[in-house]
């Protein structure tokens, strides 16, 4: 199997990179292009065999499955660029969640799925969201799942809520880094723990709670419930978690669908609305 990237760019060489360190790939079977050459360059440099491909259609001729990992706004060009190219029997994956799966039927004659995957990949972990469209058939997706399942866990969703998983899933560990980071912060600043340490602790912590919230069967208020012993230290913080935090993460949801609803908007302005 010979397996494509159209974009080298922070989620294509994540993902490049993450299949190539799990075996599921060796670099022989990658094909790679990017607008700038030399990032490309680097990842054939990183990875010695990985083919580097002059053009889009270079990648998509020679690939069965075709990951096209660049920005939403510039998917409409890049469909005029490879429409000839494509094959009936190829697959090809979009990374990116405004552009639409009817977008990409309408527009090419190949199978078309979505997949949204996460940086937590690099560490072969984490879910890939994915979501199929009408010539995908039952063998498509267990060829595309077991590539993604050397990598992450995949998950099938809906893709009327692929702003919300994605929440979780992809953005989610931006988030989940910028709550430690402040919790760090303060912690040297008002005890003089040191820095790493601070971050080694909180990292395993986060690994922990991981595995208890899905090997271990725990909801996460069972959890909290778990923890906080009546009257105690951690109940008195999470009294004040609940107060200060009240309505925080509507305003986060509200936030990334304004952002998504605005992009799908563009995407469907760039294809037409019929999706042509």
């Amino acid at each position: 199997m010979k397996v494509g990237f159209i974009g080298t760019g922070s989620m294509g060489s994540i993902l490049i990179d993450a299949f190539i360190a799990s075996g599921a790939l060796r670099p022989t079977q990658v094909f790679a292009s990017n607008r700038t050459l030399e990032k490309a360059t680097l990842l054939a440099q990183r990875h010695p065999g990985l083919n580097v491909c002059s053009s889009n259609s270079e990648t998509v001729k020679n690939c069965d499955i075709v990951f096209v990992c660049v920005k939403p706004l510039q998917y409409k060009a890049l469909v005029e660029e490879i429409r000839d190219d494509v094959r009936p029997d190829q697959i090809l994956v979009s990374i990116t969640s405004p552009v639409q799966i009817h977008h990409l039927e309408h527009a090419l004659a190949c199978k078309i799925a979505k997949v949204i995957p996460s940086i937590t990949h690099l560490t072969l972990s984490g879910a890939s969201l994915c979501m199929y469209g009408a010539r995908i058939d039952a063998e498509d997706r267990l060829v595309l799942e077991k590539l993604l399942s050397s990598i992450s866990e995949p998950l099938e969703i809906k893709e009327a809520h692929v702003r919300i998983s994605s929440d979780f899933s992809s953005c989610g560990p931006a988030f989940i880094s910028f709550f430690v980071d402040q919790w760090v912060e303060a912690a040297v600043e008002m005890t003089g723990i040191g820095r790493e340490q601070a971050i080694s602790l909180a990292g395993e912590m986060l690994l922990g709670t991981g595995r208890l919230l899905t090997e271990g069967g725990f909801h996460p208020l069972e959890l909290q419930e778990r923890v906080a012993v009546p009257g105690g230290i951690t109940a008195e913080a999470l009294a004040l978690l609940k107060q200060s935090l009240n309505g925080v993460f509507n305003q986060l949801i509200a936030t990334t669908h304004a952002k998504y609803e605005e992009d799908l908007h563009k995407c469907d302005s760039l294809f037409g609305d019929a999706g042509t």
